[in-house]
């Protein structure tokens, strides 16, 4: 297993389309930076974010997800409540590999705000855009800038293909476009 470099990942996103849009180098001017990295891709965050709210006294419940427990939003910043989250989406679009799995770690700008970034690991055969989470575990309100960097995407290579991949398994998640809730 090895960690792979922006060669590969920018030879990949060229041949395979495995980012879209793809930036091929770190993009900063007065934004949060993302695009291509020494052995990883910094990914933005769109303009669609889900914030969630205690408006309705909604209990979270993953297997019986009420949507009245966020208000859906449309916007260049996004303001998440103190201590809340909110969810997004990538503007990229990934497809992975079958003999590749993805990690994600969020951005020290936001760490260091005390904003973090949650997704799980992009698996072999998986595609789509990816959902992050956004919590804010300060006791103050912060912001999130669409369009700029939101986590960084680092790329392992596996010591060989796994039997049965995301696609071939067909994940509940496969192929999600938007902001995507919780499935059962």
């Amino acid at each position: 297993m090895s960690v792979l470099s922006d060669k590969w990942i920018k030879k990949m996103a060229k041949s395979k389309k495995i980012i879209s849009p793809f930036v091929s180098k770190q993009t900063r001017k007065g934004k949060i930076s993302y695009g291509l990295s020494s052995y990883g891709y910094d990914a933005r965050v769109s303009n669609d974010f889900k914030i969630f709210t205690n408006v309705n006294s909604t209990i979270v419940d993953p297997k019986n997800f009420k949507k009245d427990g966020f208000i859906s939003k449309k916007s260049n910043i996004c303001v998440i409540p103190p201590n809340s989250f909110a969810l997004a989406r990538t503007v990229e679009y990934f497809k992975i590999p079958d003999n590749v799995i993805v990690i994600c770690l969020g951005k020290s700008t936001y760490a260091r705000c005390g904003i973090i970034v949650n997704v799980t690991p992009l698996e072999p055969g998986w595609e789509g855009h990816v959902t992050l989470e956004f919590s804010n575990t300060t006791p103050l309100p912060a912001k999130i800038y669409a369009n700029e960097g939101a986590a960084q995407f680092i790329f392992i290579k596996g010591n060989e293909k796994p039997e049965v991949t995301y696609s071939k398994r067909k994940g509940k998640y496969m192929k999600q476009r938007g902001v995507t809730l919780p499935k059962i």
